[in-house]
């Protein structure tokens, strides 16, 4: 499998190109067994962001995902999750990650941490090959059946589709309803 297209994106299967792959990435594809099963295309890095992309290559916003490390505090102890969203949408932090994270405020990482923190480039931070220890928060929307997503490949050069999913069968996923929030009009969610 591993060959999708989507708008202008006709991928190969990641196993052929590991060289657009993050080292985390690689890692975690190959532990799950699914360097075949998702597809892989090189990018242009400046068109990486979720908008370029999809204006780029023709693309639905509902078939992109974005994924956002966010984090907070109780009794002087950091917790961290990371979220996937459809890119029509925006990560309820301030509500849903809050309660889930059991911390009294979440925010999103500055963008210099979460870089550190994945070993990952900004614009292409992924699910697949973050820190085990992580909740990964999983929008139902994006898992939901038939729907192919884009989402980061851990460097900005490309880009990774696979079936949303795989993306809830990820050891340390929560499928959540009403994770993502309808993004108000003329506003972008984060990368």
């Amino acid at each position: 499998m591993g060959v999708f297209t989507l708008g202008g994106l006709t991928t190969a299967p990641a196993s052929t190109r590991t060289d657009l792959l993050a080292p985390a990435t690689f890692a975690s594809l190959t532990a799950l067994g699914w360097l075949d099963e998702v597809g892989i295309v090189e990018i242009d890095p400046d068109v990486s962001d979720t908008a370029a992309t999809q204006e780029r290559f023709g693309l639905a916003a509902d078939t992109l995902a974005n994924c956002v490390v966010v984090g907070g505090k109780r009794e002087g102890a950091e917790r961290i999750a990371a979220c996937v969203v459809l890119a029509t949408t925006r990560a309820d932090v301030n509500n849903t990650v809050k309660r889930l994270l059991d911390v009294r405020k979440a925010s999103f990482l500055p963008m210099d941490r979460a870089v550190e923190l994945t070993g990952m480039e900004y614009g292409g931070i992924t699910p697949l090959g973050l820190p085990a220890e992580w909740p990964l928060l999983v929008d139902s929307r994006v898992v939901a059946d038939g729907v192919v997503v884009i989402i980061g490949s851990g460097v900005r050069r490309s880009k990774i589709l696979l079936p949303g999913r795989l993306l809830g069968d990820l050891p340390s996923a929560r499928v959540i309803d009403g994770l993502g929030l309808a993004a108000p009009s003329g506003t972008r969610p984060p990368e």
